[in-house]
């Protein structure tokens, strides 16, 4: 890999600084402003599940729910085994009113991790 990335003359350290930037400003939620930081992290490395994983929370977070589909879709392909990613998944599902594709998403998430909060949303005993 170069140095820079593309002619904008950024390096590796710079993305780890916008990934960094952009898990704050989704924490002070400020979604669409870390869309925007990840996009340039994720044309540089789009291999990059991480990176990925947070654009997802970001898109779901500014209640884009079709990019936000379609990045956690993403993620799983690469980590199918990611309870997270499908829990998140799930609740996209939910806000978009897949209650089918939602509930499938839940269950693989509690049977991958048993977190109290994704037994609770797979709702087995239904």
């Amino acid at each position: 890999m170069s140095e820079t990335s593309g002619s904008t003359g950024r390096t590796p350290e710079t993305h780890v600084i916008d990934f960094r930037a952009a898990e704050q400003l989704l924490a002070a939620r400020d979604p669409r402003g870390a869309v925007k930081l990840l996009d340039t992290v994720i044309a540089a490395h789009p291999e990059n599940t991480a990176a990925r994983l947070l654009r997802a929370r970001a898109f779901f977070a500014a209640a884009q729910l079709r990019p936000a589909e379609l990045e956690f879709s993403v993620v799983l392909e690469r980590e199918p085994d990611n309870a997270f990613a499908h829990f998140a998944l799930a609740r996209t599902y939910e806000r978009q009113n897949r209650p089918d594709q939602a509930k499938r998403h839940f269950r693989l998430a509690a049977a991958l991790d048993p977190n109290p909060r994704f037994l609770k949303a797979a709702r087995f005993d239904s």
